[in-house]
C-alpha cells in the first residue's frame, strides 16, 4: 500500500505553510475583506491583452527560443539601459515563468549539496524553501523592527562561511516595505565581492516607491556578483500571465538553460508577447498603478497611526504595510484569527515571513480605497479588549 512515507522525507511531514493557508482562507471565506493577497486588483491593461491575443490569433502558438523571445530579452535590456544606465548583453537575459522560477534556476545552478544561502527575514516565505529544494541550507538573518527591518550588511558578513554561495535580498521588501539605501547596497556589494558570493536581488516591486525613496538596481554596485530577478506581475498587473526574467553573468544564464530544459523549457508564448508590449509601453501603465498604491498606502499609514494599539513600520515602497501589533500582546496568528472572526478582515500573520516577523501582520494595498476605508472603519470599532479576550 503506497502512502506518504514514499515521498521524499521533506514532504512526509511538511511544516505548516501559513501563507498558503491564508490564501485558502481568503478563497473560501464568504463576505470577508481580503487584505492578504499580493495580487493587485487591477486588470491587465487592455492594450497588453490585445497585443498578445492578436499575435496568438496570427499563429504565434509555438515554443519560443528556450531563453525567451529575442525581442523581449532585448526590450528588457533596453529598459535597464534607458532607465538605469545599466548594460546587459542578450546572453545575460532569460525569460522565466515568474520571478520565483528565476530564483529557483539561479539557486539550482549555484548550489552544491550543503551550500548555504543567507536569507534576511522577514522575507517572502518561499525563499528558504527554494533554497532547500535546490539542495542548499538557508541561513536566516533576523532583521530588527527597531531598524525598520533594514538589512545590516555587517550582520550578513558575520554569517558568511566557506559554504556560503549567496544572499537573497528583496527591495522594496515584501512584507516590510523597506527599501535598501544606496549606502547599504554599496557596503553589501563590497562584502559580496570580498567573499566571492552572489547577491540574488528580487526587485519585483521596484516601480512602487513612497515619496523621497529611490530605487537603484543592485547590479549597479556589483554587476559580476548580482543575479537580478524580475517580474511583470506587479508592475503591469500581469500576475496570471506568469512571466518574469533572470539577469546575470552569461555563464550562469547558460547553465540555467540546461536546468530548465526539463522543467518548463520556455515561458508561454502569449505571455511573452504580452510582456513585450507591456515593458515597451511602461510609461503608459506604471504611473497610474503607482499613484493608486501611493494613495492606498498613505491612507493605511494614516489610519494605523490613529489606532493607539497599532503602529506601522515605515512604508518606503512596495504594495504592503507591515503593521506592529505587539501592543495587543497577541501573537500574529492569533491576532489574524480574531480579526477575521470579529471584523471579517483577512490579513497575513507576520510569522508567515519568518520568526523575525512575529508581532506584526501584513496588510496588502491591493484593494480599492473604498474597501480599505470599510476595513478600517471595522477595525476602529474594535476594542483591543475584544481581541485579547480569551
Amino acid at each position: 500500500m503506497l502512502d506518504s512515507s514514499y515521498l521524499t522525507k521533506r514532504y512526509q511531514h511538511p511544516e505548516p505553510n501559513i501563507l498558503a493557508d491564508i490564501g485558502t482562507l481568503a478563497a473560501t471565506t464568504k463576505g470577508a475583506i481580503d487584505l492578504s493577497i499580493g495580487d493587485p486588483d487591477f486588470t491587465t491593461p487592455q492594450a497588453v491583452i490585445d497585443a498578445s491575443f492578436e499575435k496568438t490569433k496570427q499563429g504565434m502558438t509555438h515554443y519560443t527560443e528556450a531563453n525567451g523571445l529575442p525581442e523581449l530579452r532585448q526590450a528588457i535590456g533596453d529598459y535597464y539601459q534607458t532607465k538605469f544606465n545599466l548594460t546587459f548583453e542578450l546572453p545575460q537575459i532569460r525569460v522565466t515563468v515568474g520571478a520565483s522560477h528565476a530564483l529557483f534556476l539561479a539557486l539550482a545552478v549555484l548550489l552544491n549539496p550543503g551550500d548555504e544561502v543567507i536569507v534576511p527575514e522577514p522575507s517572502f516565505s518561499p525563499y528558504p524553501e527554494e533554497v532547500k529544494a535546490a539542495g542548499g541550507n538557508p541561513v536566516i538573518l533576523a532583521n530588527k523592527a527597531e531598524n525598520g527591518f533594514a538589512i545590516d550588511p555587517l550582520a550578513v558578513e558575520q554569517l558568511i562561511t566557506p559554504k556560503t554561495k549567496a544572499v537573497i535580498i528583496n527591495s522594496p521588501n515584501n512584507p516590510t516595505g523597506n527599501v535598501m539605501s544606496a549606502a547599504e547596497a554599496k557596503q553589501l556589494a563590497k562584502i559580496a565581492e570580498k567573499h566571492h558570493i552572489f547577491v540574488l536581488a528580487d526587485e519585483v516591486y521596484s516601480d512602487y516607491l513612497m515619496p523621497g525613496q529611490e530605487f537603484i538596481p543592485f547590479a549597479t554596485y556589483a554587476p559580476d556578483n548580482t543575479v537580478t530577478l524580475g517580474s511583470m506581475s506587479k508592475s503591469y498587473a500581469m500576475t496570471g500571465w506568469r512571466v518574469g526574467y533572470l539577469i546575470g553573468p552569461e555563464y550562469l544564464v547558460t547553465a540555467a538553460k540546461l536546468v530548465n530544459e526539463g522543467i518548463t523549457y520556455s515561458a508561454p508564448t502569449p505571455s511573452q508577447n504580452a510582456a513585450l508590449y507591456a515593458i515597451t509601453h511602461a510609461d503608459e501603465f506604471v504611473p497610474e498603478f503607482a499613484a493608486a498604491f501611493l494613495e492606498r498606502l498613505t491612507y493605511i499609514d494614516e489610519q494605523v497611526k490613529a489606532i493607539d494599539w497599532l503602529s506601522a513600520t515605515p512604508i518606503e515602497g512596495g504594495i504592503y504595510a507591515f503593521i506592529d501589533i505587539r501592543k495587543t500582546g497577541l501573537n500574529s496568528v492569533t491576532f489574524a484569527e480574531r480579526l477575521l472572526k470579529l471584523a471579517g478582515i483577512i490579513v497575513v500573520p507576520g510569522l508567515a515571513f519568518g520568526q523575525a516577523g512575529e508581532g506584526f501582520v501584513r496588510v496588502a494595498a491591493t484593494q480599492p480605497l473604498p474597501v480599505l476605508k470599510t476595513a478600517f472603519e471595522r477595525i476602529k470599532q474594535l476594542d483591543v479588549g475584544q481581541l485579547t479576550k480569551e
